[in-house]
């Protein structure tokens, strides 16, 4: 696939030097016949108004095309505005869940002094990537003898879930829900899949972690809250559930697999520059408007040199040309894309 677009850029640089040496090459010869051709001047003067409406009608077919183009991008990017709102907001439920999680008694006694004392700036991020050596705290984390159930880890991660920023040591005491997240964060969630490791300790090991982790402890208003906020989240899916490990389960499988996934993408989509084929021809419908239409109604007005309108002549041709042997590609590579 880098190959192909590796020659389909080779290919467009090809035809742009080609199209250059043609233009330079027309200047030469429109100017050298110019000089020894008797009446050439008035054979300029008599096309140019050709020139003028065929390069204003491509303009109109160009300026319709882009406002078109930009209607529809703007268009779209609502529909995927409205897309990132509802998942936001579902995002957010989560991390209110999980901040319910956090602050509650559910955890072994002692390990948030633990964590917050001796590993107070460590976050799950740097956890998972300690083989890259840049940070010291993640190696003896990970080197240390835990007494907490093995529940230090997911700690950790229900942590970065309320992170907001990937570079956060320190949960704030009120909860930031933005109304857009950082790009930043949201690729951290997905390259760590940052819930996961929530999912399998209640889809699968939660009865190696039913004495660590104690859900009775969490307080009876905030298991409803919680169970309320779920089925905000998605009625048909956790409808009738009940405050267990299996409801924990498929909450955090929806999650990593339902949520995260698709902001990254929403926001993706809202960040994608303006399409290669709208700048190329946005490209095309200035240098036929300037050296097509301003540049020889400026030279019948004024009574320029001829070197103008040749000049504005083989731009134009020129522009044709390369628009007639690179178009599919930049066709091709809006498909593709």
């Amino acid at each position: 696939m880098r190959n192909k677009s590796f020659f389909k850029d080779l290919y467009a640089i090809i035809a742009l030097v080609i199209s250059g040496a043609l233009c330079v090459g027309l200047i030469f010869l429109l100017w050298d016949k110019n000089e020894n051709t008797l009446g050439f001047e008035e054979v300029l003067k008599s096309i140019t108004t050709i020139f003028i409406g065929v390069s204003g009608f491509l303009s109109a077919i160009l300026m319709f095309f882009l406002a078109t183009s930009a209607m529809n991008l703007k268009r779209i990017k609502a529909k995927i505005n409205t897309k990132i709102n509802k998942t936001t907001q579902k995002m957010h439920n989560f991390r209110n869940i999980a901040e319910i999680l956090f602050n509650s008694n559910m955890w072994p006694p002692g390990l948030k002094e633990y964590i917050e004392k001796d590993f107070a700036n460590l976050t799950y991020f740097e956890v998972k990537e300690f083989y890259k050596g840049k940070s010291k705290a993640a190696i003896e984390f990970l080197q240390e003898t835990h007494h907490f159930g093995e529940t230090e880890n997911i700690y950790l991660e229900m942590k970065s879930l309320l992170m907001t920023n990937p570079y956060e040591k320190h949960i704030p005491e009120n909860i930031n829900y933005p109304i857009f997240y950082n790009n930043n964060i949201i690729e951290k969630w997905v390259e760590h899949k940052s819930g996961s490791g929530l999912w399998y300790v209640f889809g699968y090991k939660f009865g190696n972690y039913k004495e660590s982790l104690n859900l009775e402890a969490v307080f009876e208003r905030h298991q409803e809250k919680i169970l309320t906020i779920a089925n905000t989240i998605d009625q048909e899916v956790f409808e009738d559930s009940s405050f267990n490990e299996v409801f924990f389960s498929k909450l955090w499988e929806y999650m990593i697999k339902e949520v995260i996934p698709k902001l990254y993408q929403f926001q993706g989509q809202m960040e994608r520059k303006t399409p290669r084929l709208v700048r190329y021809l946005y490209i095309i419908f200035l240098l036929l408007m300037v050296f097509g239409v301003l540049l020889p109604l400026t030279y019948l007005m004024l009574d320029f040199s001829n070197l103008v309108i040749i000049t504005g002549y083989s731009i134009v041709i020129s522009t044709i040309f390369y628009i007639s042997i690179t178009f599919h590609v930049f066709l091709s590579k809006e498909v593709d894309h």
